[in-house]
């Protein structure tokens, strides 16, 4: 055991090794880059750029680095190629494109009078002050993508300068004639790198021109220092976010929950107890992984990381990992810790594969948030609570697949279920009741106001009440084995819509920093499939009660 743990963990530090010494060429990647109200290295600021335009970190293998860099140096050669992704079909149908097409180039989009026509319909929508609807919402992207291209290109979106005085920094293309200069021996030297590259030459001189590009960067930060050198001290922030960037800690982390997931299944199938030390080592090192990724958010942002949904998403995971381990040391049911993995590995999944709907990027706070005392008491822990009915869900699935397998065979396994979901349920009660209290001190000192009924904290006081309807019904003996099973999925559809929905379905009230939209489709199947599941196991155990009725 201890030598299998050894090994995990050589392996994890290699890989995170990988990430930490920079290679010939990849001084680029840490350029210090003002975007988006903060500093950030140009590797974030690629990233973000080619995802917004193309929908994805890289392009056909190349790096957003060297992409970016591109568009800038070269904007006619990116006339022709598909970089612009539109998936909403109305968008299509009204451009009189393709609807089976996902990728399109500048002159395809917006060398047409559709594309203005477009955009005046949208600002049209926007002054009614209405919700935007999917279709103006792809809309909105496709503006977006535009306008984040035009400005890449004219070199006025980089900005790479501190300035002298204020906190704006100059973008490359109103950099001062030696600063220019210096700029252009970066440019110099990355076509001079990227040629090496293309023409397949020999790693010497493809590492000779990539230090030459390193050694160009160096000179031009080193110029940018002088200029303010308090506001150009960033270097080990930016370190740690390119880092954060290459290692992907949360990925990491899902890959052994998912591994520890598979070794439970193997202690049930080969009934091999020995086995669980394995699964307790892969979640460890997965939980390990998970919080080491929430403190690089933190430490570089300087917050709590739960200001929009990708981060709650992140922690909600975490913190099912955390009850789920808790609660599985007290009782040793096994299932609890099955379904803690699960759901952790699921939501980790969910965020790692929809950036469009949760914006893994690292934001500054809104206004009304920047304040970490309320940040962290408030919001950490009424989304922690998510994170106990969100395991009471997974252990509820559990459940039903046992009722469906055989309700007397696995009685004791549904008992040991029921048992975990219940103490799961006064779990997230516990954290839910004081965190709605701690919002409403938060509004009151924000706001002016203790409680309004905004759509954020009636939700959240519904989903307080239905677990706290099942909770006593339970305690009174209204609510039996299969109902706390059922009612632990009926439930938490309360909180996806105090989650999810108010931001992203409603899109109203006073919590507009945390609106979003996208994924709509997928979540209301995601609650309609479990509905239905809990139905049809329902009608299945109905008939097997009135068919052993009969033959007693």
């Amino acid at each position: 055991m201890k030598k299998l743990l050894l090994v995990l963990t050589t392996v994890l530090l290699s890989f995170s090794g990988l990430t930490t010494f920079a290679k010939p060429g990849d001084q680029l990647k840490y350029l210090p880059v003002q975007d988006g109200g903060r500093i950030k290295p140009y590797d974030s600021f690629s990233r973000e750029m080619l995802e917004i335009v193309y929908g994805k970190g890289t392009y056909e293998g190349r790096k957003a680095t060297e992409i970016i860099l591109t568009w800038m140096l070269s904007p006619q050669a990116w006339a022709d190629k598909k970089i612009f992704e539109v998936r909403n079909h109305q968008v299509l149908e009204a451009m009189k494109l393709p609807k089976d097409q996902r990728y399109f180039n500048g002159q395809e989009l917006f060398g047409s009078d559709r594309f203005g026509l477009l955009r005046q319909e949208l600002q049209a929508k926007r002054e009614t002050k209405e919700k935007l609807n999917p279709y103006f919402q792809a809309l909105q992207r496709l503006e977006n993508q535009y306008f984040v291209f035009q400005e890449v290109a004219a070199g006025r979106m980089l900005k790479v300068l501190p300035p002298k005085e204020g906190d704006s920094w100059v973008a490359v293309a109103d950099l001062p004639e030696a600063f220019q200069q210096k700029f252009v021996g970066i440019t110099t030297a990355f076509v001079g790198y990227i040629g090496q590259v293309a023409q397949n030459s020999s790693a010497a001189e493809v590492n000779a021109a990539a230090t030459k590009l390193d050694e160009a960067i160096l000179d031009f930060e080193a110029a940018a220092r002088t200029e303010n050198p308090a506001i150009y001290d960033h270097a080990q922030k930016v370190k740690a976010e390119v880092h954060y960037n290459d290692f992907h800690p949360f990925r990491w982390a899902y890959v052994l929950y998912i591994l520890a997931a598979i070794v439970l299944l193997l202690v049930w199938a080969l009934s091999k107890e020995s086995l669980v030390k394995t699964a307790w080592v892969f979640i460890a090192l997965g939980f390990i992984l998970h919080t080491y990724g929430f403190g690089l958010r933190m430490y570089i942002m300087e917050r709590a990381p739960v200001s929009n949904m990708y981060e709650t998403v992140i922690w909600v995971s975490w913190g099912t990992i955390l009850f789920a381990g808790i609660l599985e040391l007290i009782y040793k049911f096994r299932s609890i810790l099955f379904a803690g993995t699960l759901v952790a590995a699921f939501s980790l999944v969910i965020a790692d594969f929809a950036p469009a709907v949760l914006d893994p990027t690292l934001q500054p706070l809104e206004p009304v948030l920047r304040s970490n005392y309320w940040l962290t008491i408030h919001v950490m822990t009424i989304t922690i609570s998510y994170a106990a009915f969100f395991l009471a869900f997974g252990l509820g699935d559990l459940g039903l697949f046992y009722y469906l397998r055989g309700e007397e065979k696995h009685h004791e396994k549904i008992r040991a279920i029921v048992t975990a979901i219940y103490r799961s349920m006064q779990i997230g009660v516990a954290f839910l009741a004081p965190g709605i209290i701690l919002g409403g001190i938060w509004a009151d000192y924000s706001w002016g106001r203790f409680w309004g009924w905004d759509p954020k904290e009636t939700w959240a006081l519904i989903a307080l009440l239905g677990y706290l309807a099942v909770l006593h019904a339970r305690y009174a003996g209204m609510i039996k084995n299969f109902g706390m099973v059922v009612t632990a999925i009926i439930t938490f559809s309360l909180v996806i819509m105090a989650w999810y929905g108010v931001n992203f379905v409603l899109g109203a009230g006073l919590h507009s920093y945390g609106f979003g939209a996208g994924g709509v489709e997928y979540v209301s199947a995601f609650v309609a499939a479990h509905m239905l599941f809990a139905l049809y196991v329902g009608v299945v155990r109905s008939g097997r009660n009135k068919k052993s009725a009969k033959s007693s």
